[in-house]
């Protein structure tokens, strides 16, 4: 049991990792805020119905293929980047029960798997991805509570009202509770484009915002991390955010062109 304070809030909480237990197994409260924010995002999702000519179906087999291999590509991620630890460790990489997932990874690996499903199955891509990004946005922000309840995903030292008093090996600290920017953060892009998803201009409209909006958020909370995954003396999550930001500014203002001169024809 871990205590953790919001000193400018004059809040406390005592927080538990394990949410219950079956068969001398412990579910953790990660998992559990992982799989609500899933569930959340099917059923708001099917309450939405068909968009831009997507079959649910499609949806639901997307989620299955986006969790398997989502997971694995954020474990793969977070491997990769500390691979002078797994090297010599070599079953640890199998263990995902002790954390090590890294959302990106999910992300990229999840995406590509959903192409090739809609490359397969000849389903516009872009559509697909308008219609479920909202949701994924949502999922994010719920998932992102297990970290709280793991005290994880914390950032540097702070005197800042939101902050976050913990005990860690070095003693008490207080620093930026960064999982719960990111928490506020990806519930603002939801709520931004779901409203937006009923004025799309251009396919990949919603997607690209997504994109960009993710990307340029966490680039700004990576950069106060204090686990950031290294890349050399950069930090992995920083870089690759600052490229898809750029890659999506550069995605949007293309397509509003196009669809522009359209309208002029």
């Amino acid at each position: 049991m871990n205590i953790v304070t919001f000193p400018g809030l004059n809040l406390s909480f005592e927080v538990s990792k394990i949410a219950f237990t079956i068969f001398g197994i412990s579910v953790y409260k990660y998992a559990v805020c992982i799989v609500l924010g899933i569930v959340l995002a099917l059923i708001l999702s099917k309450i939405a119905k068909q968009k831009f000519d997507i079959e649910y179906n499609d949806v639901l087999i997307c989620t299955v293929l986006g969790i398997i291999f989502g997971t694995i590509g954020a474990r793969l991620y977070y491997v990769i980047f500390n691979l002078s630890y797994y090297s010599q460790n070599i079953s640890e990489i199998f263990d995902f029960r002790n954390g090590g997932l890294a959302i990106y990874g999910g992300l990229i690996l999840g995406a590509i798997t959903i192409l090739v499903y809609c490359k397969i199955r000849k389903i516009n891509v872009l559509n697909l991805f308008d219609y479920v990004v909202p949701y994924v946005a949502l999922a994010q922000c719920i998932g992102r509570l297990g970290n709280f309840f793991n005290v994880e995903a914390y950032g540097a030292q702070t005197m800042s009202i939101f902050r976050m008093g913990i005990r860690t090996v070095e003693g008490y600290i207080e620093v930026h509770p960064v999982f719960f920017y990111e928490l506020v953060a990806t519930l603002i892009i939801f709520i931004v484009l779901k409203i937006l998803q009923n004025h799309r201009k251009f396919e990949g409209q919603i997607f690209g915002l997504y994109c960009l909006l993710y990307s340029g958020i966490r680039f700004f909370l990576e950069g106060i991390r204090a686990d950031s995954l290294m890349l050399f003396n950069l930090r992995a999550s920083q870089v690759l955010s600052l490229v898809i930001f750029v890659c999506s500014i550069v995605y949007i203002i293309i397509k509003t062109k196009k669809d522009s001169k359209t309208e002029n024809k």
